[in-house]
């Protein structure tokens, strides 16, 4: 039997849905994982953490939340699962969970968070998770995984290394399907070509993921995108075939009335990640040569849904 994975003190920076998931996993799984935590620290310090999972309630009783970075103190990872529209926050969290050799893995959605982390604390702590999941928090402390589940998990710019493959076997002991790749940005594109028509679209049209498969003339726009997006990637270097688009359509079937957590936070009036899914990948394709005009009126009509009135648009059109 293979010997456990020692990933040291882990800490989760966004406690949400997917950080307790992730997070909490590792913990059923014996890992030392510290949770920073604000509105749900009291009920998980009551009661514990819960996460159904695969017809499975993982009940997690004892668990490690705190209301500071500081009482956690210096971990030898730190799991960002924090929106991309907080990360002005991370530079008062990070710091004091950063030791000499801290590595930082970030599980957000979109382009530029890598960026972000290397520059302020150095590329050769950045590794990056790609989430593939349907996944809703429905309680404080309670977390419901309701399909797929996936995690790949890669350093930035620079083959999987050992660190990636530990976090990646630790995952699959616990039953979360996982694997260590060697091109992390061009798993971003592949998510990418998900996230962006499907979290886009359930903004625009009010659409769950059944809504948006149910409907010719979304399902239509949904593909439409997608084929952007595969271009945009090709002219990048990521050589994504069109059947992808199509697997990825066919794999949303069973996700059903599935609504996205982009669709969530707009509902609920809380930001929206619009620059990190939408606006980014559409400035680097643009830069890159690719005609974007569905992504672009996409993003603007998001901008606009979600915008101060006095805002404008970062991205440019052509």
């Amino acid at each position: 039997m293979n010997e456990e994975p020692n990933l040291g003190r882990i800490a989760v920076v966004g406690a949400g849905a997917v950080g307790c998931y992730y997070g909490g996993m590792l913990a059923h799984g014996g890992h030392d994982v510290s949770f920073l935590m604000r509105s749900d620290l009291d009920a998980v310090r009551a009661k514990g953490l819960t996460i159904f999972t695969k017809g499975e309630e993982v009940r997690l009783a004892q668990v490690r939340a705190f209301a500071t970075p500081e009482e956690i103190g210096p971990v030898d990872v730190v799991l960002i699962a924090l929106k991309a529209t907080a990360n002005d926050a991370l530079q008062r969290l990070l710091p004091p969970l950063i030791g000499p050799d801290t590595m930082l893995l970030t599980m957000q959605n979109g382009l530029g968070n890598e960026e972000l982390l290397a520059a302020r604390w150095g590329a050769e702590r950045v590794c990056g998770g790609l989430c593939f999941v349907c996944i809703n928090r429905t309680a404080p402390g309670v977390i419901r995984h309701l399909d797929h589940g996936s995690i790949s998990v890669g350093e930035f710019g620079r083959p999987a290394s050992a660190r990636v493959r530990s976090f990646a076997e630790a995952w699959k002991k616990v039953g979360v399907e996982a694997e260590a790749v060697d091109n992390l940005s061009l798993e971003r594109w592949r998510k990418l070509v998900w996230n962006i028509p499907f979290n886009g679209l359930s903004i625009v049209a009010r659409a769950n993921v059944a809504e948006v498969l149910a409907d010719d003339n979304l399902r239509t726009i949904a593909r439409d995108l997608m084929a952007e997006i595969l271009d945009a990637a090709r002219r990048l270097g990521h050589d994504i075939p069109d059947s992808f688009a199509d697997w990825q359509i066919e794999r949303s079937a069973s996700m059903g009335t599935y609504r996205s957590s982009s669709m969530i936070d707009f509902e609920a009036g809380l930001p929206v990640e619009v620059e990190s899914i939408w606006g980014e990948p559409l400035r680097q394709g643009q830069t890159a040569g690719a005609a974007m005009p569905r992504l672009e009126m996409l993003y603007r009509l998001i901008h606009a849904l979600t915008r101060p009135k006095h805002a404008e648009p970062s991205a440019g059109a052509k």
